[in-house]
């Protein structure tokens, strides 16, 4: 989670469905063959700032609300709940394969929620007998395992872990630190075949990819793609994102969430009335994005399905 100036508002208008009042954006200009199809809307809003959201095994997504402490979920009619309270300011979302809630916490540990939100399981807390800066986001592999980031957000300071870094944690809750040499490593996904580790970090533009040799084991990380910036001199970089089931690679950024091929080709930007910070794709067929932007929860129809991340 970072904080960029916000983009100047779209024109918005409102439109009522099944007599529920809805906000909705302008059009937006559509990736050909990927979307979206039709108006960007309003979900859920009035949030101080949303972040991590994830789909379970029916399509429902949860989201956190980082300030407020909350972990949300909204189902498939858009009816919005609250899955936990003092979520310890949970960040990023995954659910596994056993229908826990994994969470980054910005106080320190990745966690497992039991699918009532009830229970709390640490995964992990410490890093060589020290706690960890703030988890920030995660993504699951099909051993069991957890890759997550640690930058230096809502950290401690002096940073615990002394540097900005992206772990690995297996299934019998051993721990690896992978890379340590990014300027506050913040997303982080998987390719579907799970060869290629995206990592895309804050503090440079360069956002990045790393050959995956076994669970826990990469080669030498080189540039993914280069974000597009709001100013010619700028070197913003990314947020939170999500892959699709062609491999293509969504980043949040400042300009709008940027969307590239797994060639690193930028494909196009689709632009909401909120910065983005994280999307993922969610709904019965897996072709409703949504993006978490500020103080909202938007969705939008594609035309292409998103990747499912099994976990195990």
């Amino acid at each position: 989670m970072f904080r960029f100036q916000l983009l100047k508002a779209l024109t918005l208008f409102a439109i009522v469905v099944g007599g529920v009042s809805v906000t909705a954006a302008k059009q937006p200009k559509a990736i050909p063959g990927i979307g979206p199809k039709g108006e960007i809307k309003k979900l859920h809003t009035d949030f101080k700032f949303t972040e991590g959201p994830a789909q379970d095994a029916e399509g429902n997504v949860y989201f956190s609300d980082i300030p407020n402490e909350k972990i949300l979920k909204t189902d498939l009619a858009g009816k919005l709940t609250t899955f936990r309270e003092k979520s310890n300011f949970a960040n990023g979302l995954m659910v596994n394969a056993k229908g826990e809630v994994v969470a980054c916490e910005m106080n320190g540990a990745i966690v497992a929620l039991s699918p009532d939100g009830k229970d709390r399981r640490v995964i992990t807390d410490k890093y060589d007998g020290k706690r960890y800066n703030a988890p920030n986001d995660l993504v699951l592999d099909k051993a069991g395992g957890v890759y997550f980031t640690d930058p230096q957000f809502r950290a401690p300071t002096p940073l615990p872990q002394g540097k900005t870094c992206v772990y690995y944690v297996d299934a019998g809750s051993k721990v690896t630190r992978l890379i340590e040499d990014l300027p506050n490593p913040n997303g982080v996904r998987l390719s579907p075949d799970e060869k290629t580790l995206y990592v895309f970090p804050t503090g440079q533009k360069q956002q990045m990819s790393y050959p995956i040799e076994g669970p826990g084991k990469i080669g030498k990380g080189k540039m993914f793609c280069e974000l597009e910036q709001a100013k010619a001199d700028g070197n913003s970089g990314g947020d939170g994102g999500t892959i699709d089931e062609k491999g293509n690679v969504y980043i949040a950024a400042i300009t709008g969430l940027q969307v590239f091929d797994k060639d690193g080709k930028l494909l196009g930007t689709i632009v909401f009335p909120e910065q983005p910070s994280n999307a993922t794709f969610g709904g019965k067929d897996m072709k409703t994005l949504f993006v978490t932007a500020r103080t909202s929860l938007y969705t939008c129809q594609m035309e292409v399905a998103g990747h499912r991340y099994p976990g195990k």
